[in-house]
C-alpha cells in the first residue's frame, strides 16, 4: 500500500474525504474542512487517520 502525501486527497471511514497535512508513521493528520458538509457531520476540523485505513483519491496540489 502506498503512504499518502502531504497535500493529497484521501477517502476513509466510508466516504468521508479530506486533505493530508502531515505524515506521521503509522498515520496521517487530515483536514476535514474540504468537505461541504463537515459542519453537517458535526466533524472536527482536523482527523487522524491510520494508514490501513484510507485510499488516495488525488495527487497534491502544486
Amino acid at each position: 500500500m502506498k503512504k499518502a502525501e502531504i497535500g493529497n486527497l484521501i477517502e476513509f471511514r466510508e466516504g468521508l474525504r479530506g486533505i493530508v497535512e502531515k505524515v506521521n508513521e503509522n498515520s496521517v493528520i487530515v483536514d476535514v474542512t474540504y468537505m461541504d458538509n463537515y459542519r453537517d457531520l458535526e466533524l472536527e476540523q482536523k482527523t487522524v487517520v491510520n494508514h490501513k485505513n484510507y485510499k488516495i483519491i488525488d495527487l497534491p496540489y502544486r
